[in-house]
């Protein structure tokens, strides 16, 4: 590995340390930042609203406030699952392009901890080849014996070029 190499990785990894809230969907785990958590709830009755992407299941009434709620099981595109008394919804608070702040829920089979995220942990996004889009991953965070992926929960939520595709439709 050449010294550019290690120099990037490093400044990656030094932009990414800090404290990560990991969470799982089906034998994966991912990290968000816990600046952007507001707070974790049980998984509540969703009011469903027309005409809107399959991954957004609807909306919540959380303490008198609306929070529009998204299935990151069917935003990456993975088979829907039965919920558990584990799966949670995650709310976060995510910034639009525009730079205005907003809360928004993420429903994720369950929460794992919060964790400590040091520079030599992460690594660059690797090359997957071809034309995959993984502009919303920030790293990769090796944590214990498991690889963590460090999500950019602004750009997973957004529905802009630069998150993973959505399926047209997700199952129930």
């Amino acid at each position: 590995m050449s010294n550019d190499s290690l120099q990037a990785g490093n400044e990656t990894g030094g932009a990414l340390a800090g404290r990560y809230l990991t969470f799982v969907l089906g034998q994966e785990s991912y990290g968000i930042s816990v600046l952007t958590v507001r707070e974790i709830i049980r998984l509540i009755e969703i009011t469903s609203v027309p005409q809107l992407p399959a991954h957004v299941k609807g909306v919540i009434n959380l303490r008198g406030k609306v929070i529009p709620i998204i299935d990151l099981r069917c935003r990456f595109n993975l088979a829907q699952i039965e919920t558990t008394e584990r799966t949670c919804i995650v709310v976060v608070q995510i910034r639009s392009e525009s730079g205005a702040r907003s809360l928004i829920g993420l429903i994720v089979d369950a929460v794992e901890e919060v964790a400590n995220v040091t520079t030599n942990d992460v690594e660059s996004v690797p090359n997957f080849g071809g034309k995959i889009r993984a502009d919303y991953i920030l790293g990769m965070a090796k944590i214990g014996k498991r690889v963590k992926t460090l999500l950019d929960v602004d750009r997973v939520v957004r529905g802009d070029s630069a998150a993973p595709p959505t399926e047209v439709a997700c199952a129930a």
